[in-house]
């Protein structure tokens, strides 16, 4: 076994520990820094869940380490744990960029001769492999971002090496990690958004808390808060996720099946039980504190979950329609997996035999919960349907997967929940898959979309000045009406939308829109553009009081 030749030797003489090491310690900087990177990619929509994405992809590396190292504690075994952890885990488009990242270093690592010690060169090799992937991973690299940031931070990590061969690995982490932060600073001048908002890039701050983490394992020496960017938290160990495989109700019985995994104390899963007892049967409830299993059959799959929102955090919701007449049957040849943001679409597209994937308020799925929805879908060949941009990424990470475990997989690069619907409507089960495919992308691609949101922060928009509690209206994700109420911004959305032409709208109302404030803006769509086809849904997502479709 190679010994480890830096600041600390004595902590770190085992070099799969010292991986392990530093994924926790990376992971406790992240779950202090969770909320600061959660408020700079507010821009200044309340959707941002950088930190949260990047912080649940590392929790998810770690329990990749751990449940590695039961089997062997080689170096490579840990490597590898953490890279293949961290792609299932991956969640958003900076989890899947810092997952590639953290792949390329455990290739490098897992490539060290045994025989020979860690060397300052290798922790530059480990971040130039990170950002060849991590650029790889992009479609199309936009700079101002943690790409940016890693490409900067593997720089600097090779000319240290450069400057003087014998450069220990906790000088060479120290020179990326400052390499990091100095390009980090200057991400507003290459990113307009940044610039107007004020903020720097939230993926590369969230990068810069795991490089400050590497310097801190290899160096033994554990900054105080004023000397680094992100103060040391509490180390936390990732948990091994509950599974349970809940007998079928009766084929007569209610007609959801939800399941959840809950972060909960026990008084609070017990009032959990009887609530789901008072709405479903087949309840299951498994786990100790502070992880349990839910299962339960319900009518209302948007009251079980709102009654988990109560007991704790639910997280990898899965709802699925009880076919009463295809349980037990054939495997089907196709199936559709669409991420949903609200109880009412989810209640929708199974209607029409949709998969879904329930995504939280500022909590997307992870590639993890997309591969398994396909893989349990039990079909030969899967439309995946991301719902919005930050899960194509994603999306595409677990096609590949699923693809090499020998599933026909294709990913139709929705960016909204009215492109999902307008995609599901022109399904064609019996056409053929690469027909069926191109039907779909193209009525997804003719629906133009916009939202409506409140702001959270004050900043200076692309339609102007904005306070917080504005109402903002975005057109295919960008900010162009800024008002005082969602009525009149929704009307101004679709005036414009409109004035450009569009034959159906199609309006989801969020979790808190009430049924008058709908029937009335239906109504005043419906009279001002009398010939335009309306349809409304009651789409429950939470953030987003009005999403709109116009085809």
């Amino acid at each position: 076994m190679n010994a480890v030749s830096f600041g600390n030797p004595s902590a770190l003489a085992n070099p799969a520990a010292f991986v392990r090491d530093w994924a926790h310690a990376a992971l406790a900087g992240l779950g202090e820094a969770r909320a600061e990177i959660d408020a700079m990619n507010v821009f200044p929509v309340p959707d941002g869940d950088t930190g949260t994405n990047v912080y649940l992809t590392m929790e998810a590396g770690c329990a990749g380490i751990d449940e590695a190292m039961e089997r062997d504690s080689s170096m490579p075994s840990a490597a590898m744990g953490l890279a293949r952890g961290s792609l299932l885990g991956a969640r958003g488009n900076s989890g899947v960029i810092l997952s590639q990242i953290l792949r390329g270093t455990a290739e490098v690592l897992a490539a060290i001769p045994s025989e020979r010690d860690i060397r300052g060169t290798d922790i530059a090799a480990m971040l130039e492999r990170g950002a060849e992937l991590a650029y790889s991973a992009v479609a199309k690299p936009v700079e101002g971002t943690i790409l940016t940031v890693v490409r900067a931070a593997a720089s600097a990590a090779r000319a240290a090496s450069a400057h003087s061969p014998t450069v220990s690995p906790a000088q060479a982490a120290g020179a990326a990690s400052e390499g990091a932060a100095e390009a980090l600073e200057q991400t507003p001048s290459l990113l307009e958004s940044l610039r107007i908002a004020g903020v720097v890039d939230a993926g590369g701050r969230a990068l810069v808390v795991v490089l400050d983490a590497l310097v801190d394992v290899l160096s033994g020496v554990k900054r105080a808060p004023a000397n680094r960017r992100a103060s040391p938290g509490h180390r936390s160990q990732a948990g091994a996720a509950l599974s349970a495989s809940p007998d079928r109700a009766a084929l007569s019985g209610p007609a959801f099946e939800v399941m959840f995994l809950l972060d909960a104390d026990e008084p609070s899963v017990a009032q959990l039980r009887a609530a789901l007892a008072a709405i479903g049967d087949s309840l299951v409830v498994s786990g100790a504190a502070p992880l349990w299993n839910v299962h339960v059959h319900v009518d209302d799959p948007g009251a079980a979950v709102e009654a988990g929102v109560e007991a704790g955090r639910p997280h990898r919701i899965r709802i699925t329609a009880l076919d009463k007449h295809a349980l037990g049957g054939e495997r089907p040849p196709r199936a559709l997996v669409a991420v949903t943001h609200g109880a009412g679409t989810a209640a929708l597209l199974h209607e029409a035999g949709v998969i879904t994937v329930a995504a939280l308020a500022n909590t997307r799925p992870s590639t993890a919960e997309l591969l398994a929805a396909v893989l349990e879908s039990g079909a030969d060949e899967v439309i995946l349907l991301p719902s919005d941009g930050d899960t194509r990424a994603v999306a595409g990470v677990a096609a590949a997967e699923a693809r090499a475990a020998g599933v026909r997989v294709s990913v139709i690069p929705t960016k909204a929940i009215v492109q999902t619907l307008a995609a599901a409507a022109v399904h064609d089960p019996q056409a053929r898959f690469e027909d069926d495919v191109v039907a779909m992308t193209r009525a997804a691609g003719a629906t133009r979309y916009a939202a409506v949101t409140v702001a959270s922060r004050e900043v200076l928009t692309t339609a102007g000045p904005c306070r917080v509690g504005d109402i903002l209206g975005l057109v295919d994700g960008d900010i162009s009406a800024v008002g005082g109420d969602v009525r009149g911004v929704s009307r101004d959305l679709l005036n414009a939308m409109l004035a450009a032409g569009g034959e159906l709208v199609t309006l989801v109302f969020g979790s808190d829109v009430t049924p008058a404030f709908a029937d009335g803006l239906t109504a005043w769509l419906a009279a001002e553009h009398p010939m335009v086809e309306v349809t409304a849904y009651d789409g429950g997502q939470p953030l987003w009081p009005v999403i709109i479709g116009v085809e």
